[in-house]
């Protein structure tokens, strides 16, 4: 059975490569550029990926349904450019594939890092994701930020781990909360959600909470501290701006003064 991978980036330079040599041995790799202007579509191409450049960026699971759509495989594989296939996990793959899959799609344990360190508490592991699947039988759905695979019919789960290097450093760490917690807040007033000071307060302790004690953040040391408080900020971040956003829609329709 011939096995896609499917690749969506925009200025991954820095990662792409590490991504497509780990999948060196897949039939196929794909890439779905959503306008890269850096050496990213260059270095795809030198690895022998099939890119595609796209005029728009309808979010995450519109890309990976592109992405699939333009591959040719009977299996395919999705990945995101900061993760990459260590050896047992393309081991497992192969295997699975010559044998005969007992199941059409399946969850792959991912670990990740943050900082520098890779979390195995906080809720970030086993973190599993569902990315391989069988042609015709999974579609990608979701929003602006995350996405979420559909699959009909029995899903199965994978031992070895997906790599993934979610934050390299504290700069990007702020800078994807305050992204994120932008577009939560979106969501949320669109789905006619409100907000106030002590609802965001909440949250963000709540969230604390659960990252560092219920999660047990703490065994991941200093690290697990700044997860548990940077999860935190976002979640308080998130229903301020959805405060501020209602309170915007609130004026503008003339119901507040």
């Amino acid at each position: 059975m011939k096995l896609s991978v499917v690749v969506i980036t925009k200025n991954e330079e820095a990662v792409i490569a590490r991504c497509l040599e780990s999948v060196a041995w897949a039939d196929e790799i794909v890439v779905v550029d959503s306008g890269s202007t850096d050496r990213t579509l260059d270095i795809c191409r030198g690895l022998g990926a099939k890119v595609h450049v796209t005029p728009d960026w309808p979010g995450p699971g519109p890309q990976r349904n592109r992405a699939v759509d333009l591959s040719g495989g009977d299996w395919i594989l999705a990945l995101d450019a900061d993760e990459w296939v260590p050896p047992p996990l393309r081991d497992e793959i192969v295997s699975l594939l010559q044998a005969g899959p007992d199941a059409v799609a399946y969850r792959i344990p991912r670990l990740s890092s943050y900082c520098g360190r890779y979390m195995r508490h906080g809720g970030w592991w086993p973190d599993r994701v569902s990315r391989l699947f069988k042609r015709g039988v999974a579609r990608y759905g979701g929003g602006i930020v995350h996405d979420h695979l559909t699959v009909d019919g029995r899903v199965g789960t994978l031992r070895k781990h997906l790599m993934h290097e979610a934050f390299t450093d504290l700069d990007e760490v702020l800078g994807k909360l305050n992204s994120y917690s932008s577009w939560g807040a979106q969501t949320l007033c669109e789905q006619g959600r409100s907000s106030g000071i002590a609802s965001a307060v909440a949250h963000g302790l709540w969230t604390f909470v659960r990252t560092y004690l219920l999660h047990a953040g703490f065994l991941d040391g200093r690290e697990g501290f700044m997860l548990a408080v940077s999860n935190a900020e976002g979640a308080y971040y998130k229903y301020v701006k959805l405060m501020l956003l209602r309170r915007a829609a609130d004026k503008s329709s003339g119901s507040s003064p």
